[in-house]
C-alpha cells in the first residue's frame, strides 16, 4: 500500500510542479527527470545519473517519453542550517538539461545555466517518523543562444527514519525552463508549489 501512495504522489508531485510553474511562463518547456544520486557536504550538493524521462512544449502541448538524455546539476555551499535539518545552499554552481536525440528531442546541451538565487533544501517529517527532503530553485542560463530562466523542484527517495548522511537517491524532478521577467516571479511560484507539494506528501503518506 504504501509504494502505491508514493506512486500516487509522485505523479501528484509532477502534476503540481507543472501546473504551479507553467503559469509564469508564457513559452516554455517542461522537463521530468528521474533517479540519480544527490550527493555532497556543506561545501554544495550535486546531482547525478539522473535520467531526462519526459519532455513537454507547454506552449503546444507536444509530450515526449522515454529515456531522452540526463540531468545533472550543483548548487553553491550551505549558508544556514544544515543538510541533515534542511536549510539554504548559495547561488552558482552549474545546471545542465542534456538531450540524446530520442523522440526528436536535441541531441546535445537543451539548457546550461546556474541557480540565480539561493537554493532551498527542505526536510519534511511524514507522520510514519520518515523524511523527505525537497530541493528547489531558480535557475537562468541558455537555450539556444537565447537567455532564459526556470524553476527546478527535486525530490529525494525516503530516507527512512535516518537524515541525510552525504549522499541520497532522487526520486524525480521537474524543471519548467522559459523566457520570463523576473527571477522573485519564479522564486514565488516555486515557493507555492514546494508548499503545495509539501500538502500533498503529508495527506498521501500520512494516511
Amino acid at each position: 500500500m504504501k509504494s502505491v501512495k508514493l506512486v500516487v504522489f509522485s505523479s501528484l508531485l509532477l502534476f503540481a510542479t507543472l501546473l504551479t510553474t507553467s503559469a509564469a511562463f508564457a513559452d516554455s518547456t517542461d522537463y521530468s527527470n528521474s533517479g540519480g544520486t544527490l550527493s555532497g557536504s556543506n561545501a554544495g550538493l550535486t546531482l547525478s545519473g539522473s535520467t531526462l524521462i519526459a519532455v513537454v512544449d507547454i506552449t503546444t502541448g507536444t509530450t515526449v517519453t522515454g529515456n531522452l538524455g540526463t540531468v545533472e546539476f550543483s548548487t553553491g555551499a550551505l549558508t544556514s542550517g544544515s543538510l541533515q535539518m534542511g536549510g539554504t545552499l548559495a547561488a552558482g554552481g552549474s545546471f545542465t538539461i542534456t538531450g540524446n536525440g530520442t523522440g526528436g528531442i536535441g541531441n546535445g546541451v537543451l539548457f546550461s545555466g546556474s541557480f540565480s538565487g539561493p537554493v532551498s533544501w527542505t526536510l519534511t517529517t511524514l507522520a510514519n517518523g520518515t523524511h523527505n527532503y525537497t530541493l528547489s530553485g531558480v535557475v537562468t542560463g541558455m537555450v539556444g543562444g537565447v537567455s532564459v530562466s526556470g524553476v527546478t523542484v527535486q525530490l529525494t527517495v525516503n530516507s527512512g527514519k535516518g537524515f541525510f548522511d552525504g549522499s541520497i537517491g532522487i526520486s524525480g524532478g521537474d524543471t519548467t525552463i522559459g523566457s520570463v521577467p523576473e527571477p522573485s516571479t519564479l522564486a514565488l511560484f516555486g515557493t507555492g508549489a514546494i508548499s503545495f507539494i509539501g500538502t500533498l506528501r503529508r495527506k498521501i503518506l500520512s494516511r
